[in-house]
């Protein structure tokens, strides 16, 4: 592993070159691996990830100590952090990726034409996918486990406080890759902490054919910036939950304690409540309370204040702020459309919920919330592919070009046509 103090310009080109390489080559092998392969190297993984648990909670205290010293919020310290639960939770994240259907190989569409040609729309591999992300140990093995099962080389640049747990985290994919005749170099951690390394990959044409950025707004804009290589996105959560007139009063309370306290530094995480103007007198005040008993801190229009004076002030920037923090702010809005205008307006297209017992209301939220994830009767934190059902996920995309939500095995893969004749020749 190289120093992860700052190396010389022309030792970053010269090292993911060679990561590039390796992993362009790994993917040939990767595309053409079985089914059984695949879950074999998976299961070994997990099951090696659960062996190494004091290694890697002895790693991660590094991380951690690394992160107290630069400074970093509690509330963000929460994503670093693993327990014995966590990592037993990131093992079974492995082995649900496992136990996922084989999207390589799978027939799409298949037709035959008035000539005799049939042909088949299949999905196939992306190839080498370069996987940014901030200080989330977990998405390390989430990234490289959903690119090994949909046949993808991985190469991974997690966030420079997770660095020793991620390191862990890799090896234990490298015996598992090892134990079903796989090469390791299938997935690959970039062994420096050092910022330059990003730039390198972005600009990797010849061996990277896809990059996913996974973290805050700051990050993002850098790679959609910089990038020469095309990119799914997961762009900042500004998620909103909206209590609406025909709202029932105990799963309001409910549903909004637990879309943003739960874990307030998760991207699921809700940051801005609306309520109904012909509700809030009734319902806001207990809503305010359950919040308040939590550690949560509210910032309120002129509205939600008179309702509720000890909350803050909000301004202009909070609609559109990501706290990831015990903050949340509060509008009291003039009915439906109202919401559904300030989520248009002020959200980042991740994840909103209305909370209605009207079905006409919520088919009118759902059809007109220009979200990636909308909701009825449910709590945010559920924008998680895990929750969805497929197993993992490297990020929830708010996009709207190839992968759009969660974006798991399934969604890193694209496809090719098929065609097989008889002899036909075209007049």
């Amino acid at each position: 592993m190289l120093d992860i103090a700052r190396t010389d310009d022309s030792d970053i080109e010269t090292m993911m070159a060679g990561l590039g390489a390796a992993a362009r080559k790994a993917s040939a092998a990767l595309a053409l691996a079985t089914t059984e392969q695949k879950n074999t190297a998976l299961t070994a993984a997990a099951a090696a990830i659960r062996n190494a648990l004091p290694e890697i909670l002895a790693a991660n205290e590094k991380d951690l100590a690394f992160a107290r010293e630069k400074g970093v919020r509690e509330s963000l310290m929460d994503r670093l952090k693993l327990d014995a639960g966590r990592v037993e939770a990131i093992a079974q994240g492995i082995e649900d990726v496992a136990a996922l259907p084989d999207p390589i190989g799978a027939v799409m569409a298949e037709w035959e034409r008035p000539n005799g040609l049939k042909i088949a729309r299949v999905r196939v591999p992306l190839g080498v996918i370069g996987i940014i992300y901030e200080s989330r140990p977990n998405v390390t093995a989430d990234a490289g486990s959903l690119c090994l099962k949909s046949g993808n080389a991985a190469i991974l640049r997690g966030g420079s406080e997770s660095f020793h747990s991620s390191n862990a985290l890799v090896e234990c994919l490298h015996k598992g890759l090892k134990e079903a005749g796989l090469p390791e170099a299938a997935v690959q951690l970039i062994p420096t902490r050092d910022r330059a390394a990003v730039g390198a990959l972005l600009t990797m044409t010849k061996h990277v054919d896809i990059i996913v950025p996974r973290g805050g707004k700051s990050l993002i804009e850098r790679v959609q910036r910089e990038s020469r290589i095309p990119v799914i996105a997961h762009l900042d959560g500004v998620n909103h939950v909206y209590v609406d007139r025909a709202a029932d009063p105990a799963m309001a309370v409910d549903i909004v304690l637990n879309s943003k306290m739960r874990r307030t530094s998760v991207c699921g995480a809700a940051e801005t409540l609306l309520v109904d103007a012909k509700v809030a007198e009734a319902q806001l005040p207990a809503i305010a309370e359950a919040l308040a008993e939590k550690g949560c801190l509210l910032k309120g229009d002129e509205a939600a204040r008179r309702i509720v004076p000890s909350m803050q002030e909000a301004t202009e920037e909070d609609w559109s702020t990501e706290y990831l923090d015990a903050v949340l702010s509060v509008r009291v809005v003039d009915g439906l459309d109202a919401a559904i205008d300030h989520i248009n307006r002020y959200g980042s297209h991740h994840t909103d919920s209305i909370v209605t017992q009207d079905a006409a209301t919520a088919a009118r939220f759902t059809s007109h919330v220009d979200s990636a994830i909308v909701l009825h009767n449910a709590s945010t934190q559920f924008a998680d592919g895990g929750e969805f059902g497929m197993g993992a996920e490297i990020g929830i995309s708010t996009g709207k070009m190839h992968a759009r939500g969660p974006v798991g095995a399934e969604q890193l893969t694209s496809f090719k046509y098929v065609v097989t004749g008889s002899g036909q020749t075209r007049p």
